[in-house]
C-alpha cells in the first residue's frame, strides 16, 4: 500500500538539498567499506586509536562516522515529509511497518551475503545499519500516531538518556570462548542496547553479531521524522533553527566531551602528544552510538542542510551527488560489490592469496588472513568505484523519476 501523496508542501529546491547531504554521506560510506576490504588489517584493527593509527588512517575512518547518523536522520525525514505531502497517519504508519520489516529481511538475507559471501549459516547474521533503520521504522510505525511534540520528547528522551543505561551490561561471550552464551534477557539487551554476540538455539545453534543496538537509532529516526516539521516554515526561519541547532548541539559536544561529564561509556584523557590527545578526544563511540558521537556527528549535516537549503543543485559534481542521494538503497546494493572486487585486484596486486580474501569472508570466527594493500589503494579504489557505479545510479534515478509503481518506493 503506497501512502497517498497530494501536491508538495515543500520545493524541489529543498528535496534536492536533502539529496545532496544523503549523497555525500553515501559517498563517505563507500570509503569505509573501501577501507574495510582493500585496506590490509582494515577489517580487524583500530583506526582510531591513537597509539597504533596514523593521522591519515584516523581522518580516513573517522569522517566516515557521519554516514550513519545522518543516513538515519534523513530516513526519518523523508518519511516525514510524506505527512506534509498529506499522507494520512494510516498511510506513514503503514509504509513504515512495510518498508522496516523489508529493510530486517533484506539485511537478514542479501546483505549478509554481500558483505561477507557467506553461505555458511553457522554465523546467521550481521545486524548492521539496514537493520537498525528498518527496526527503527517498525518501532515508529507504532508511535507514528502520537502527536509531533510526544515524538520530539521520546526522542530527546532516548537520545539523551540511553547512556544512563550503559552500566547494565552484558558479560562478552565469542563462540568457542569460556563465558557462557547470553541468555533470552540478555539477547534482547544486546538487541536494544550493547553490541555483541548471540547463539541462537542452543550450543550447537547459529551465533548472531549486533553491531548496531536498535534503541539509539529509534531515537535518530524518530527525530529526523519530527524534524520534517521545519521544512513547512518559511526558508529563513528554518535555516536559523538548523544553524542554531548545530551550534547548541557542538557547544553541547565540546562541554560534555572536555570533562568527561556525561554522554560517551568511556572518558578520554591526554595522550604523549597533541595530536593523539585530539584523536582521543575525538574517539566517540559509535556501537551503540553514544551522546556525544550524535551530537558531533549530526552537526556538519545541519549546517549543510541550512547552506543549501532554497539553491538550485544542478549538474557538474553536485548533480552527480544529487544522483547517488537519490537512490540511496539501490547504491548501498552497488557499493558492497565494488568494495568486494576492489579488495580481490588489490590482493591480487599485492601478490597475495585470494583464497585467504574468500576463506575469512566464509570464516567469520577464524583468525583473519593477510589480504589487501596500503591506504593509497584505498582511495584510488574509492574514487574509481564512484565513477563506475554513476551510470548506473543516474539511470535507476531516472526510471524513478519517470515511473510511479508503488513497489519503487522501497528501493
Amino acid at each position: 500500500m503506497q501512502p497517498t501523496v497530494t501536491a508538495p508542501v515543500t520545493s524541489r529546491l529543498r528535496l534536492d538539498a536533502i539529496d545532496l547531504v544523503r549523497g555525500i554521506v553515501m559517498i563517505l560510506m563507500v570509503l569505509d567499506h573501501t577501507r574495510d576490504f582493500v585496506h590490509a588489517g582494515g577489517i580487524v584493527s583500530d583506526p582510531l586509536n591513537p597509539a597504533t593509527t596514523t593521522m591519515l588512517l584516523y581522518v580516513t575512518r573517522w569522517v566516515t562516522h557521519l554516514c550513519a547518523p545522518t543516513f538515519a536522520l534523513l530516513a526519518g525525514l523523508g518519511v516525514g515529509l510524506l505527512r506534509l505531502r498529506g499522507a494520512t497517519a494510516g498511510d506513514v504508519s503503514w509504509f513504515l511497518f512495510t518498508r522496516g520489516l523489508w529493510l530486517v529481511v533484506l539485511e537478514l538475507t542479501l546483505f549478509r551475503l554481500l558483505v561477507w559471501f557467506n553461505v555458511d549459516f553457522t554465523f546467521l547474521a550481521f545486524l548492521q545499519v539496514i537493520w537498525a533503520i528498518g527496526a527503527s521504522m517498525l518501532a515508529l510505525s507504532a508511535l507514528v500516531r502520537l502527536p509531533l511534540v510526544a515524538l520530539a520528547a521520546i526522542a530527546g528522551v532516548i537520545l539523551i538518556g540511553h547512556n544512563a543505561l550503559d552500566g547494565i551490561g552484558v558479560p562478552f561471550w565469542f563462540p568457542g570462548g569460556d563465558t557462557p552464551a547470553p541468555g533470552v534477557g540478555a539477547t534482547l539487551w544486546l538487541l536494544l542496547h550493547q553490541s555483541g554476540f548471540f547463539q541462537i538455539g542452543g550450543p550447537s545453534g547459529p551465533v548472531v553479531l549486533v553491531q548496531y543496538p536498535v534503541l539509539p537509532w529509534i531515537g535518530l529516526v524518530t527525530a529526523g521524522y519530527v524534524m520534517a516539521a521545519i521544512y513547512a516554515w518559511p526558508g529563513e526561519r528554518r535555516r536559523r533553527v538548523l544553524v542554531f541547532s548545530a551550534l547548541t548541539m557542538l557547544a553541547a559536544f565540546v562541554v560534555l566531551r572536555t570533562f568527561n561529564i556525561y554522554g560517551n561509556p568511556t572518558d578520554w584523557a591526554p595522550q604523549p602528544t597533541y595530536v593523539q590527545s585530539a584523536m582521543a578526544f575525538m574517539n566517540v563511540q559509535k556501537y551503540p552510538p553514544s551522546l556525544s558521537y550524535v551530537l558531533v556527528t549530526l552537526v556538519p549535516a545541519l549546517l549543510a542542510l541550512a547552506a543549501l537549503d532554497g539553491r538550485t543543485i544542478a549538474g557538474g559534481v553536485w548533480g552527480a551527488i544529487v544522483t547517488f542521494g537519490r537512490v540511496p538503497f539501490f547504491f548501498y546494493i552497488l557499493q558492497w560489490v565494488t568494495a568486494h572486487v576492489s579488495g580481490i585486484i588489490v590482493t591480487t596486486a599485492q601478490g597475495k592469496s585470494i583464497d585467504g580474501y574468500f576463506k575469512h569472508l566464509l570464516d567469520f570466527f577464524q583468525q583473519p588472513p593477510d589480504f589487501g594493500g596500503p591506504l593509497w589503494t584505498v582511495y584510488v579504489c574509492w574514487l574509481v568505484s564512484l565513477l563506475a557505479m554513476y551510470p548506473l545510479c543516474r539511470w535507476f534515478a531516472g526510471v524513478k523519476a519517470r515511473r510511479r509503481e508503488w513497489w519503487l518506493s522501497y528501493l
